[in-house]
């Protein structure tokens, strides 16, 4: 009888000290970026500034650049805050 006690304490003495902490090894972490490639350029079309002067009420345009798809992203300032805002060469302001 004492046998038997002595080996289910073991027993449950052993399964219990089982448990510990884990390490994670080898975390990798990718990041993938997606830039569109944007040139300044000097002038941006008619259309831009009346949708920009229509959207925004004396809205000033600090720089423009635009990409291969010919999307501008415009640098403005408004009433002494500066923004970003994203066009098409017809004038629509894209959301991005």
């Amino acid at each position: 009888m004492k046998k038997l006690i002595l080996s289910a304490a073991i027993l449950l003495g052993g399964l219990s000290m089982q448990a510990g902490n884990g390490t994670m090894t080898g975390l990798l972490v990718k990041t993938v970026s997606v830039q569109d490639e944007y040139k300044e350029v000097d002038a941006v079309p008619a259309a831009i500034k009346t949708a920009l002067d229509n959207a925004y009420p004396g809205v000033k345009l600090d720089k423009a650049y635009v990409n291969a798809k010919k999307e501008y992203k415009i640098e403005i300032t408004v009433r002494g805050e500066k923004s970003t805002v994203y066009t098409d060469a017809s004038g629509n302001i894209l959301k991005k």
